[in-house]
C-alpha cells in the first residue's frame, strides 16, 4: 500500500485511523492540524479557511512569536540574528502545540529547520505539506511589497535555495503532502478537508460542506 504521505487521496491507511483512534480517545491532549511548506505557498490563508469550517481556532505562528518580541520578525532578525529568532519560535511551537484548546496552525516557512521543531509538529498535530513550486510562489507572489523574501534580487532564485534546503525537511515531518501546484486556497482546503475526513480527523462529519465547491 503506498504511504499517505506520497498520495494522500487514494485511501486510508492503518496509520490513520490509528491516529483517528488516539485523537478521539486521548481528551487530556489535543491533536492539532498544523500547515508547513515554503513561503507564500498559502499556508495562512488556508488555515483560516480551514479553521472557520472546522469551528476551530486559527494561529498563525509568526504572528504569536511577533506579539511576544514585540516588533516584526524582519526587525528581530536584524537586530539579534537567526540563531535567536529561532530559539524563540521553538519556544512558541511548542507552547501553542501543547494548548489544551484544538487549533489549526499555520509555521513559519523555517520551523521544520530545528528537530525538536518536527518532533513536536509530528507528535502533537496532523502535519499538511503543502508542496507548491518555487516557480508558482515567485510569480504569485511578484508584486507584494510585504514580504521581505520578494524584495531581493532574484526571490526565485531564493526560493529553489529554500526548497533544496527545506524540502527534504518538510516531507520528513509531513503525515500527509498535498500537491499545491497551480490550484487556489479553497480547492486546497478542500483537498486537506477531504483527507481529514476520511481519516476520521475532523470534530464533526459535514465540515467540509462549509467550503463551498
Amino acid at each position: 500500500m503506498q504511504s499517505s504521505a506520497i498520495n494522500p487521496y487514494l485511501s486510508v491507511t492503518i496509520k490513520d485511523r490509528l491516529l483517528a483512534v488516539f485523537v478521539h480517545l486521548n481528551q487530556e491532549v489535543a491533536v492539532h492540524f498544523s500547515l508547513i511548506g515554503l513561503p507564500g505557498s498559502g499556508k495562512s490563508t488556508i488555515g483560516r479557511q480551514l479553521a472557520k469550517a472546522w469551528k476551530l481556532r486559527f494561529v498563525d505562528v509568526d504572528h504569536a512569536i511577533e506579539q511576544r518580541i514585540g516588533c516584526s520578525i524582519r526587525e528581530f532578525f536584524a537586530a539579534h540574528g537567526e540563531a535567536a529568532f529561532r530559539d524563540i519560535e521553538t519556544q512558541v511551537l511548542a507552547e501553542l502545540l501543547q494548548l489544551s484548546e484544538r487549533c489549526v496552525l499555520s509555521t513559519g516557512g523555517g520551523a521544520v529547520l530545528r528537530p525538536e521543531n518536527r518532533q513536536a509538529l509530528k507528535a502533537h498535530s496532523t502535519v499538511f505539506y503543502l508542496q507548491a513550486l518555487p516557480e508558482d510562489i515567485a510569480r504569485r507572489l511578484r508584486n507584494d511589497t510585504t514580504r521581505p523574501l520578494m524584495q531581493g534580487e532574484d526571490p526565485l532564485k531564493r526560493l529553489k535555495e529554500l526548497q533544496q534546503v527545506r524540502g527534504p525537511l518538510y516531507l520528513e515531518t509531513a503525515h500527509y503532502v498535498v500537491d499545491a501546484v497551480r490550484q487556489s486556497p479553497t480547492q486546497l482546503s478542500r483537498k486537506i478537508c477531504m483527507q481529514a475526513e476520511l481519516a476520521g480527523l475532523l470534530p464533526s462529519t459535514g465540515c467540509c460542506e462549509a467550503l463551498g465547491d
